[in-house]
Order: C-alpha cells, then sequence, then structure tokens
C-alpha cells in the first residue's frame, strides 16, 4: 500500500511541476504543491528503500564533482554564423545546389544565449546531463541539471509509441532577464560580484559544487531537438514529439518553405527580441528533412544544414587610453586596449583585445582613440571603427615592439603567419600561461590553482613548469599569501588528484600549437598513449581524419624539442596517465574495431543503444549518429530506419545485432 502511494504521488507531483513550470498553466497553488511533497517527503523517510533518483524529492542531489567527460552519442556540434539577408540567400543557393528538384523547408527558431546542454534517458527516466565541452566530450553536471524543475526527471508516455529506452535531446540552460537582479543582489551580499549577463549567470550556476545553492538560482531550459534515440523524417516532427514527452520548447519555432519567408521572420523579431525575458542573438534556421540533414553532412565544427543570423551587436562608444601587450602560451604578442570603461548589453566593458599588428593598421588605431566597441553576439567586445573626427591631435600612433615585453628577447615575424611571437620557451608570461593552461577546467583542471597562485609560485621560485607542480609539499604553500592549513591541503589534494585524469586531457594540457580538446582526443584515440605520440612521423598523424597538416607538423615540432621531451618524462615519472584507459588489448582489435566508426540505428534485443555504444569505445572504436561516406559499420537492429537505406546507398557494411555480437565476442 505504501508502495503504492508513494507512486502515485511522485506522478502526481510530476504532472504539476509539468504544468506550473513548462506549460504556466498551474492547476494547485503553491501550498497544495507543497503539501504533496511533505507527504511525500515523509514516507520516504519512513521507507527510505522506496526513494528513487528520479523522484521529485532527490532534484537536489548535494556535492557534485565537476571535470568528468563523457563522449555524447553524437558530435555536438556549433553553427556557422552569419549577419546578412544576403549571407541567408547564399545558404538556401548552397542548400538548393547540393539537394537540387527537393523540396526544401526550413525550421526557424530563436537562437537562446545559454548554455548548452545534452539530457540523457534511460527507459524514461533521466540518467545524466552533459554540458556541450568540446562538442566530443561533454562536463557531467547530472546534479544540478535536476534541480531545473523544467526538465522532467521523468518522460511523459507517447500513444503512439512506445518511449525509446535511449534518448538524448539538447537543449538551452537559462536564467530569465528579469530574474538576474535578483541573483546578484544574492551574490553581492554574499560578497561576491555579481553575474555581468544572464548567460554567465546560467554557465556559472550549472557549473557550482553544491546542487543546494543551484536550486536558489532561476535557472530554466528551452529543448531544441531529439538528437538520439528515435530515427525522425524532419526536425519538427522532433519539436513535437519533445512536447509530448514532457519537455519545454520555444514556442517561437515556424517552418518556412521558402528564404523569403524565414528573412521576414528575421526582421519581425530583430525589432522586438529585447521584449523577450530570455536574452537571445539571432535566428538559427535548420533543413526541416532529417534525410536532407544528413546527406548534407557536417563541417568539422559545424552542420551544413543549419546556419545562425544574428541580431545587429550591441555598440558603444568609448575612449582608449593605453594600448598594452600581451603574452600568450605559444609566444604570441597580443595587443589589448585598455578603455575608459562602458557598458555594453548589461556588461561593464574595460579591456577589447585589438587582435594583431595588421589589424591596428588598418583601422589605424592610436592611444587616446575615441572608438566605437561592439560586443559580437553580446558576447566579444572588439573595436569595430575609429571616431577620427574627433581626435584632437594628442592622440599617439602605436608602434609594435621589437622585443618581448616579458623576456627582453627579440620577437620573430613571419610571412607564412599574421602573429608575431616570441620565441623564447624560457619567456616568464609564456612559462604562467602555460601553467594557467594546464590547470584550466578543460586540461587538468585543478580547483584552487587560479591566476594569482600560479604567479605567486613562479615569483617564489617553488615552480618553473607544470611538472614542479607535483613535487609541491603542503609546507611550501604556506609561505605563500591567503594560504592556511586547509587551504593548503585542499590544493595538493587537487594536484594528487588530477593525476587520473584521461591521457586526452593531460596531451590538451601540454598547450601544444594547434592542438585543442578534440584533436587530443583524436589523437589518443587513434595512437592509444602519448609515447607513441611523441615519436609519430608527420605522414602517420596527418593520416588521421580531422587532423590537418599544420596540427601534425606542430606536434611532431613541439616533442623535438629536447625540454619537451624531458617535461614529458618528468610528467610520466609523476604518475599522470599517459595511455588512454582500455579493458582490452587494443592489439588484438585493430582489424575490427580500433579506429573504426559505427552506427547504431532502430531497436537492440541484446544490449542497449548506450551499451553498445560503451563497448565500442572501449574497444578503440568510434560512434556516429549519422551515416556518411567516414562510416565503417551500420549496426542495424529492428525497424532500422532511412539510416539503413542510406548505409545501403553508400556501399556501406551493414551488421545485424547477431553479427555484432559476433565481433564482440570474438574479440
Amino acid at each position: 500500500m505504501t508502495e503504492d502511494q508513494v507512486r502515485i504521488l511522485r506522478d502526481e507531483l510530476h504532472y504539476h511541476e509539468h504544468k506550473y513550470y513548462v506549460e504556466n498553466q498551474p492547476e494547485i497553488s503553491d501550498v497544495e504543491f507543497d503539501m504533496l511533497m511533505k507527504v511525500l517527503e515523509k514516507l520516504e523517510k519512513e521507507n527510505p528503500s522506496l526513494i528513487t533518483p528520479n523522484s521529485p524529492t532527490q532534484r537536489v542531489g548535494g556535492q557534485m564533482v565537476l571535470g568528468e567527460r563523457i563522449r555524447h552519442h553524437g558530435l555536438m556540434l556549433s553553427l556557422e554564423n552569419t549577419y546578412t539577408s544576403e549571407e541567408l540567400y547564399d545558404f538556401d543557393r548552397r542548400i538548393r545546389k547540393t539537394l537540387p528538384d527537393q523540396e526544401i523547408k526550413y525550421v526557424v527558431e530563436l537562437k537562446v544565449d545559454g548554455l548548452g546542454v545534452a539530457l540523457n534517458y534511460e527507459d524514461g527516466y533521466l540518467s545524466y546531463g552533459l554540458t556541450r565541452g568540446d562538442g566530443d566530450f561533454g562536463e557531467d553536471v547530472t546534479a544540478n541539471v535536476r534541480t531545473i524543475k523544467s526538465i522532467p526527471l521523468k518522460l511523459k508516455q507517447l500513444n503512439y509509441m512506445s518511449v525509446p529506452s535511449i534518448l538524448e535531446v539538447r537543449g538551452e540552460v537559462f536564467i530569465p532577464k528579469s530574474q538576474l537582479g535578483k541573483v546578484n543582489e544574492l551574490r553581492i551580499n554574499a560578497g561576491e560580484s555579481p553575474f555581468a549577463n544572464t548567460r554567465n549567470a546560467a554557465a556559472g550556476s550549472l557549473r557550482l559544487l553544491d546542487s543546494n545553492i543551484v536550486t536558489q538560482r532561476p535557472l530554466d531550459i528551452f529543448i531544441y531537438r531529439l538528437s538520439y534515440g528515435v530515427d525522425l523524417e524532419t526536425h519538427d516532427q522532433g519539436l513535437k514529439m519533445l512536447v509530448d514527452l514532457g519537455f519545454k520548447v520555444n514556442e517561437m519555432a515556424n517552418v518556412y518553405s521558402s528564404m523569403e519567408e524565414v528573412i521576414q521572420y528575421y526582421y519581425e523579431w530583430r525589432d522586438q527580441y529585447k521584449n523577450l525575458d530570455y536574452d537571445t542573438d539571432g535566428i538559427v534556421v535548420k533543413v526541416n528533412n532529417i534525410n536532407h540533414q544528413e546527406l548534407l553532412g557536417v563541417r568539422t565544427k559545424s552542420p551544413r544544414w543549419a546556419i545562425c543570423c544574428k541580431f545587429p551587436a550591441s555598440q558603444a562608444t568609448t575612449r582608449i587610453n593605453q594600448i598594452e601587450i600581451q603574452v600568450g602560451r605559444t609566444g604570441v604578442l597580443t595587443p589589448v586596449a585598455t578603455l575608459d570603461p562602458v557598458e555594453i548589453a548589461g556588461a561593464r566593458i574595460k579591456n577589447a583585445t585589438l587582435h594583431n599588428e595588421q589589424e591596428i593598421t588598418r583601422k589605424d588605431i592610436r592611444v587616446g582613440d575615441w572608438i566605437v566597441l561592439e560586443r559580437s553576439g553580446d558576447v566579444i567586445p572588439k573595436v569595430v571603427s575609429v571616431l577620427a573626427e574627433k581626435r584632437s591631435g594628442w592622440e599617439k600612433v602605436f608602434r609594435f615592439p621589437n622585443t618581448c615585453p616579458s623576456c627582453g628577447e627579440q620577437v620573430q615575424r613571419s610571412e607564412q603567419e599574421t602573429a608575431i611571437r616570441c620565441i623564447n620557451v624560457e619567456c616568464p608570461d609564456q612559462r604562467k600561461r602555460r601553467i594557467e593552461h594546464f590547470v584550466s577546467r578543460n586540461a587538468l583542471n585543478i580547483e584552487g590553482l587560479g591566476k594569482q597562485t600560479v604567479k605567486q609560485l613562479i615569483e617564489v621560485g617553488l615552480v618553473s613548469n607544470i611538472a614542479d607542480l607535483y613535487h609541491l609539499q603542503k609546507d611550501d604553500l604556506l609561505v605563500l599569501e591567503g594560504f592556511g592549513d586547509q587551504s593548503a591541503e585542499n590544493l595538493i589534494s587537487a594536484i594528487a588528484s588530477s593525476k587520473q585524469k584521461p591521457a586526452s586531457r593531460v596531451l590538451f594540457g601540454l598547450g601544444i600549437l594547434h592542438v585543442g580538446q578534440s584533436a587530443a582526443d583524436l589523437l589518443i584515440d587513434y595512437f592509444v598513449s602519448i609515447g607513441a605520440i611523441s615519436v609519430a612521423e608527420v605522414g602517420q598523424i596527418g593520416t588521421i581524419h580531422g587532423i590537418g597538416s599544420r596540427t601534425a607538423e606542430s606536434v611532431v615540432d613541439f616533442f623535438a624539442q629536447p625540454d619537451n621531451r624531458e617535461l614529458f618524462d618528468q610528467l610520466k615519472l609523476a604518475g599522470l596517465r599517459m595511455r588512454a584507459e582500455a579493458p582490452v588489448d587494443l592489439g588484438q582489435v585493430e582489424g575490427s574495431f580500433l579506429g573504426k566508426t559505427f552506427v547504431l540505428t532502430g531497436t537492440l534485443i541484446g544490449m542497449t543503444r548506450s551499451m553498445a555504444s560503451e563497448r565500442i569505445k572501449l574497444m578503440g572504436g568510434k560512434v556516429s549518429s549519422n551515416v556518411s561516406k567516414n562510416t565503417d559499420f551500420l549496426v542495424g537492429g529492428e525497424n532500422a530506419g532511412n539510416k539503413k537505406n542510406q548505409a545501403i546507398a553508400l556501399g556501406i557494411q551493414i551488421l545485424t545485432e547477431d553479427t555484432f555480437l559476433e565481433m564482440i565476442d570474438s574479440v
């Protein structure tokens, strides 16, 4: 009887959460809702064996460990940006040229300016949530997404099909503009700096370590794509299914048959988007037909079947007080303008990058100039133009230095690139930036090791390179400003924990020129260990799909330097992970799994899709959600749809589930 009571109460609370937070049509008062919740809490407290992770009482999950990365079911790509109607027409012409004689329809949606997430459901219940990360791997933020009331912990049943056993949806987490003031008031009262805008507030909230604090933030979400688990005919069909499953979808989406209608939608919203209670910086245009999307394919970072057209950026005028040179971790000298502070789109701007020497010359930017400053997409400040008519004659032409402002060594100019570099590997600023990069969130993620601490460690001589971090002792830190017993212990513990980070994080953390997170993952997937990468030749590295010749040359050049070889050896001795974790001998499976790309479609009987995906990845393979010429195998379960037909058309080998299981068993 008690078990039935708990089940009925949970279903009722899920229903009322959906009516209140998704449909904005509450059927009971807050007091009545709270009373139902208290009854459920009492029953679960008396019967702890009945508590489940997806109970409404479990939305607040305590502490969260950031830094754990999980691979998305398919790449979570960014969008190509455009800014004019003519560029939208160009997009339309490209689509119709690739798909001649096809009926093309577009789904157009507002682009919400928040933090992209992927939510995964198993057997109808929320299993985990990820940030976008590098597009291939996302950061696990499950405990925090559970606190967002508009995210269903349990999916609604469909009357036209069963809910897929594995389902992934993607959406944008945001904080309403009307709530930002309240959030900032709490931060100010707690002695913290206010968020500059709602996007920063959403991103900062979702990465908090304590979900009890997150639940105090008014986070909301719009789901914009059903990305895995169902074979759909159109994107619009997916949006309707998302609503049926209980997700909150932006109602401003429309389907159009011509680019003229799309552009009319753009101009309508360009004039009124600021009246919305959430930040949006443009529209997203997507080819509606899923088969058309698959035929169009993707580029390295963005799909060919979708584009974002941004609304005009926010601008303001201010004055340049000084131009300073910053030295990056790869030695690039970047000019930065120090400005009279000015507010744009809710953010107080004090500095703006001037990019490089050519940009300063082209725009004739001088110290003392009045300029037009713009935040493109309300995020990145840049100088649009100089107001030459306001010059007084006291402005100074800026001369790029011939020596590094950090170490005094001669800088190097190259005809092959615009960057001006300091090539002194012992340059103090480069050393500092390399360490900052190594300990950053996307690399080794060493909490408590911020810029100020890195600066102190270098200044007192405790650290000269990243390997030195692993020789620090608690007593070493106690001499630094701001450190006591507990904070010193915490940092030493965080440094020790970083040794367990995956090899791809270590490779990315080395700061090799042109090796971002995606390239690091690809290199580790192919070579398995950093040791193998360190002795690889340009030709070997260049054969990896997704790795360009410049990246291959940069990797070889990096490990050819004796100092870098020694650094690699020191990190290896310190105990960092230098190879991918694999439960099987990858040498045994090179012919069947290693480096091969699989696509899963239809319903599998012997295992779930997520289980199959994990087995493929653990044996050195890759899993993609889209069929393309780069696909090696398609595993077709029951009710396989368009993907199977596309694989047949491309001549891709199709495996039945039994054949696939035999491949696994043969390893």
